[in-house]
C-alpha cells in the first residue's frame, strides 16, 4: 500500500505561492486553487444562486488571475485580489442578469442521507428562505454581507474588495443584517 505525501507547495503560504506563481510556477497556481477555489465558488454561489453561473464565475477567475499575477502588486494581497476580482464578476454578472434565477445550489448540490429527513426537510426550508432573503438585498449589500459573514473578511478587506470605504461597507452590512433577521424571523 501506497501512501502520497501531499506536495510540498502546501506547506507554503499565500505570498510564496503568489511570487512563484508570477514567476511561472504552475504548481504554485495550482496550488493557491486549491485553497480557494472552494471559498470563491461558495461565494459566486450565494451572491448568484446559480450554480452553473457560480461555477463559470469561479474558472473565468482562476484564469483572469493566471493571466494577470504579474500585475499583482503585492503578493500577501492574493486573497484580497482574488475575493476583489470575484466580486465584481459576480456583481457584473448580476447586473446583466434580466431574470432572477431561482437555483439554490445547496440543495441540488447536496448528496447527504444521514440526517433525518425531517431535519434534513427543515434544514433545506431554512436555506432556501435565507436564499431568497439573500436575492432582495441590493448586489452590494449582498456581496459585503457574504465577505463579512460567510467569508470573514476584515472590514478594511471588503471595503478594498468591493471599492468602497469601511463606513459604506459597515452601512451595507448593517441594513442587510437588519433585513435578512426580518425576513428570517419566522425560523427563530
Amino acid at each position: 500500500m501506497t501512501t502520497t505525501s501531499p506536495a510540498p507547495e502546501a506547506a507554503l503560504d499565500d505570498a510564496t505561492l503568489a511570487g512563484r506563481a508570477r514567476d511561472g510556477d504552475v504548481r504554485a497556481y495550482e496550488q493557491l486553487v486549491l485553497r480557494y477555489q472552494g471559498p470563491m465558488f461558495r461565494l459566486a454561489a450565494r451572491m448568484l444562486a446559480d450554480r452553473a453561473e457560480a461555477e463559470d464565475v469561479t474558472q473565468e477567475v482562476f484564469l483572469k488571475a493566471w493571466r494577470t499575477i504579474t500585475h499583482l502588486n503585492d503578493d500577501a494581497a492574493f486573497a484580497g485580489w482574488l475575493y476583489r476580482m470575484t466580486t465584481n464578476r459576480c456583481l457584473n454578472v448580476l447586473r446583466a442578469r434580466r431574470v432572477p434565477a431561482d437555483v439554490d445550489p445547496d440543495t441540488t448540490a447536496s448528496t447527504r442521507t444521514d440526517t433525518r429527513p425531517e431535519h434534513a426537510t427543515e434544514v433545506s426550508s431554512q436555506m432556501a428562505a435565507l436564499t431568497d432573503a439573500l436575492q432582495q438585498l441590493t448586489p452590494e449589500q449582498r456581496a459585503c454581507w457574504l465577505l463579512r459573514e460567510v467569508h470573514g473578511r476584515s472590514y478594511d478587506e471588503i471595503a478594498e474588495i468591493v471599492g468602497a470605504n469601511s463606513t459604506a461597507v459597515r452601512g451595507r452590512i448593517a441594513r442587510a443584517r437588519a433585513q435578512l433577521a426580518e425576513v428570517m424571523k419566522p425560523w427563530r
